[in-house]
């Protein structure tokens, strides 16, 4: 038996998020089926990053246990013959039996993608959220730099968060425009559910005028969902980076 570790990179518009669940179609579910037939042996994946319904991962990690004598670094090209146009493995190893992408030490990177011009542009609709509404970028940038650290984001994830502690450390969040594309860049050791979506809508709020930037010290401490902005459409939001440190 040895553990075999995928980089999966998908585009996440035709499905139900990553965790297999019963009412939809979703990456893990996919992955699962197709291994199985690939191997002719039971598959079940464990994902790094549990990502919405609807948002995308140019990098997301999931390890599994195999019996077969493919050769680890190869599966990646019989598999991706399997798999559908949207889904695509980038590497493929063999790990530690003890390997575990959800208990061990690592930086993730998203990105949440903003299209704001007069009207939409069809090429972006499907990775970035449109808004004709003008935003203060600047505005935004001081707003983020409240994000960076170690806080209780409680007032940044979805009341359905269901764990213990809601305290996360992000190393660096940025804002940047060009041209008609305004990028919220979140770099952190872990996020919450919902958390950057909710990080990327309050934020627009800041650009829009109805919140200061120094109010995200406020929401904070607030430790209260109902403080914060909106959560942002999850088309916006690509996970970019995965990092095991």
């Amino acid at each position: 038996m040895k553990r075999i570790m995928l980089t999966v990179a998908y585009d996440g518009t035709n499905y139900h998020g990553w965790q297999r669940q019963p009412n939809g179609e979703t990456i893990e579910s996919v992955l699962n089926r197709c291994l199985t037939a690939l191997l002719r042996e039971e598959i079940e994946v464990i994902g790094a990053s549990r990502t919405d319904s609807g948002v995308h991962a140019l990098c997301n990690i999931a390890v599994f246990d195999t019996n077969t004598n493919i050769p680890p670094e190869k599966l990646s090209y019989a598999l991706n013959a399997r798999l559908p146009a949207d889904i695509k493995i980038q590497g493929s190893k063999e790990v530690d039996a003890s390997f575990h992408p959800r208990h061990c030490d690592s930086r993730k990177t998203y990105e949440y993608r903003i299209y704001n011009a007069e009207f939409p542009m069809p090429a972006e609709r499907l990775y970035a959220h449109f808004s004709y509404v003008p935003y203060d970028v600047e505005r935004m940038k001081k707003a983020a730099r409240y994000f960076e650290g170690t806080h209780d984001f409680k007032s940044f994830c979805s009341t359905d968060t269901h764990v213990e502690n809601t305290v996360r450390q992000i190393e660096h969040v940025e804002v940047n425009k060009n041209e008609n594309k305004i990028v919220i860049r979140a770099v952190g050791r872990g996020f919450l559910y919902n958390m950057v979506r909710i990080m990327a809508g309050t934020l627009m709020e800041v650009g829009r005028g109805n919140l200061e930037p120094q109010d995200m010290e406020r929401i904070l401490a607030a430790k209260d969902r109902s403080a914060a902005g909106p959560t942002a459409p999850a088309c916006g939001l690509t996970l970019t980076g995965y990092e095991f440190l």
